[in-house]
């Protein structure tokens, strides 16, 4: 990657920068992701927490996702805008919410997880990788 991506959340408090590729993108469609997002799933760039830089604060609420493992969602107190995702099993790797860059034109998902709960009016994601369930 030759230049760094950049992003935040709504109203601007909340900044990144990601100065690495992502480790893989993917789409999430578990219940929970749904329920965070207010939409059908969630977009994802897994991301190595030393190649990522944030300025303003975040607020988190940590709960266990579909698969059992703890996750702490990141959003900003001010404008609610969810940012990031940490998963405590992967301590050095974090989930950016792909909506957040200020560019996404990048974004292709490579896996597409937790298509059990896939809204059944979703179609097929061509060249993408799906798992019933969490990939690990």
């Amino acid at each position: 990657m030759t230049e760094s991506r950049t992003g935040g959340c709504l109203c601007g408090a909340v900044r990144y920068e990601l100065t690495a590729e992502p480790i893989t993108t993917m789409v999430c469609n578990c219940t929970i992701c749904q329920k965070s997002s207010g939409s059908a799933l969630s977009t994802i760039a897994l991301v190595s927490r030393e190649a990522l830089e944030v300025t303003g604060e975040l607020k988190g609420y940590e709960y266990a996702g579909d698969s059992g493992n703890k996750l702490e969602i990141n959003f900003c107190p001010n404008c609610g805008a969810p940012v990031l995702l940490n998963i405590r099993r992967m301590p050095d790797i974090v989930s950016i919410k792909v909506g957040s860059f200020d560019d996404t034109s990048w974004f292709k998902p490579k896996l597409n997880i937790w298509t059990d709960s896939a809204q059944a009016w979703l179609p097929e994601i061509a060249d993408c990788q799906a798992f019933a369930k969490n990939s690990r």
